[in-house]
């Protein structure tokens, strides 16, 4: 009887240290099921923002003798996303709330379906002495074929001539406005038509300092929107004295 009762205490031993592994086995698969769903997630989300961000923290960046001070989902790489000096500052914004990148407007900045409604600009140190627009009498005018074809909204569609180096570009030019007119170089045939935007156009807002914006070929009919637009960004975002 003695045995009998040692080997049931024995055998309930070893069913006691078996269901307690059982039980350690369960719980290490729960925490890794947990593990992995939380990561899942966060790996998901990750590849769903796909480089952006939702992050609206006011982002500070000095180029040369400007202070630039925009959200950071406003800003294009994340490399980019950091207070401190630069050369540029690389943004996207969607057209025509010049807002950053958020979960709403996901598929504008993903280009979903083929849209394009995304601005790409950048403020950078100024290297010309003007900006697209004052380099139309000294320079453009003299390597665009004279005749046009009309545009929309006033503006005139120029080909380059052969020998100007211009190749698979236009010239679009606007009529006179306070003294100035629009300027816009736009690409054509086939490169355009890969273009997410196709059109470049830059402006002095700063000391020493231009704001380059490109957009699609398609809002050529908004050009005076769009540079105000522009213009009227850059005045917020600049917080140092500004010219142009």
């Amino acid at each position: 009887m003695q045995a009998s009762a040692g080997q049931g205490a024995a055998t309930r031993r070893i069913d006691d240290r078996l269901m307690v592994k059982v039980f350690v086995a369960f719980a290490l698969l729960a925490l890794v099921s947990a593990l992995i769903s939380v990561g899942g997630k966060w790996v998901g989300r990750s590849i769903a923002l796909a480089g952006h961000t939702e992050d609206a923290t006011p982002r500070e960046i000095v180029i040369g003798n400007n202070v630039v001070v925009v959200p950071a989902n406003a800003i294009r790489f994340e490399d980019d996303r950091r207070d401190g000096v630069a050369s540029s500052l690389r943004l996207y914004l969607r057209w025509p709330d010049l807002q950053g990148y958020s979960a709403a407007a996901r598929d504008d900045f993903n280009h979903a379906d083929g849209s394009r409604n995304i601005l790409f600009v950048s403020f950078e140190q100024q290297i010309m002495s003007r900006d697209m627009s004052g380099r139309f009498d000294p320079i453009y005018a003299s390597l665009i074929e004279p005749a046009g074809t009309p545009g929309p909204a006033g503006v005139t569609l120029h080909g380059f001539k052969p020998q100007s180096g211009y190749l698979d570009e236009s010239l679009a030019v606007g009529p006179q406005r306070a003294g100035s007119r629009f300027v816009a170089r736009c690409l054509t045939g086939a490169v355009a038509a890969e273009s997410l935007a196709d059109c470049e156009r830059d402006l002095v807002v700063g000391d020493r300092l231009v704001l380059v914006y490109r957009f699609p070929s398609r809002l050529l009919g908004e050009w005076k929107q769009l540079d105000d637009a522009m213009l009227a960004y850059a005045r917020k975002a600049l917080k140092t004295p500004r010219g142009g």
